[in-house]
């Protein structure tokens, strides 16, 4: 019972861990693009699943502005 419980743990870390390093490669991939990010652009990015993620990155390869990402 703990060694699956421990199994999970790191599971779930390693997941964890890969999303946050794919939110950190699209924040430097728009702002390699567009400057400067707003907060409440880099809030929305910190909080995304791994698939929202995926999406706005494959978006941001031609969009033209932030808003064709992100609405707004």
């Amino acid at each position: 019972m703990l060694r699956e419980t421990a199994m999970e743990w790191t599971q779930e870390w390693l997941r964890e861990g890969e999303r946050a390093g794919e939110a950190k490669m699209l924040v430097r991939m728009l702002e390699g693009k567009f400057g400067a990010l707003r907060e409440d652009i880099r809030q929305r990015i910190n909080t995304a699943d791994s698939e929202q993620l995926f999406d706005w990155a494959e978006c941001a390869l031609t969009a033209e502005s932030l808003s064709e990402i992100f609405g707004s």
